[in-house]
């Protein structure tokens, strides 16, 4: 990959990672080991087989946590901490050996970095919302809708990086301006919540 490119497919992970940081890395390995694709040579360490195993166990466990109204919220709440840094990793990463100067590595990762503290931020400030409805079926729809689309980012990414820049840069657009949209939802209602019930008519 040129070094465009490269970036592209950073942007286009990093995105996925913070919608499922594993199913994303899994699915990479995945793609690679089977040949679907071709990862950037320092990822190519993704289809390794104890990379992938580790991945794929904590797909199990997410796919599970992911189901669970409320305990949804508590793993991405924990995951702010895990999914931006290893995607800002997993960027940083992508560059090396390239020849790509120190600076322009590091402000990669932190570019990754943000984009996917963006998606996980509009996962789960969805997810938060979702958890007020009392049936679960809008859990388990967003939850397999989310690791699809992740899957099919990180293929996406490797396959057509330029393509999935642009795309990127659409989906952030969104991602903040539904971030905006819920928290003003949030506030409104906490806002509602403080002034309690309105008093009966006459």
């Amino acid at each position: 990959m040129s070094p465009l490119e490269t970036l592209g497919f950073a942007l286009g992970t990093s995105f996925a990672s913070g919608l499922n940081l594993y199913a994303t890395v899994a699915a990479a390995g995945l793609f690679q080991r089977l040949g679907i694709v071709t990862l950037p040579e320092p990822l190519q360490v993704l289809a390794n087989p104890v990379v992938l195993g580790i991945a794929l166990t904590l797909f199990l466990v997410e796919f599970i946590a992911d189901k669970i109204p409320y305990v949804d919220s508590a793993w991405d709440a924990l995951h702010t901490f895990i999914r931006p840094p290893a995607a800002a990793l997993l960027s940083y990463s992508a560059f090396a050996g390239g020849g790509v100067p120190e600076e322009w590595r590091l402000s990669a990762a932190l570019l990754a970095g943000g984009v996917a503290l963006t998606s996980h931020g509009a996962k789960a400030s969805t997810r938060a919302a979702a958890n007020a409805s009392p049936e679960p079926v809008s859990n388990w729809t967003l939850s397999l809708l989310e690791d699809g689309f992740a899957v099919f980012l990180a293929w996406m990414a490797a396959e057509h990086p330029l393509l999935t820049a642009a795309v990127v840069v659409v989906l952030v657009v969104l991602a903040v301006f539904l971030i905006w949209k819920l928290f003003s939802f949030l506030r409104q209602a906490v806002a509602r919540l403080r002034r309690g019930p309105s008093p009966a008519g006459p």
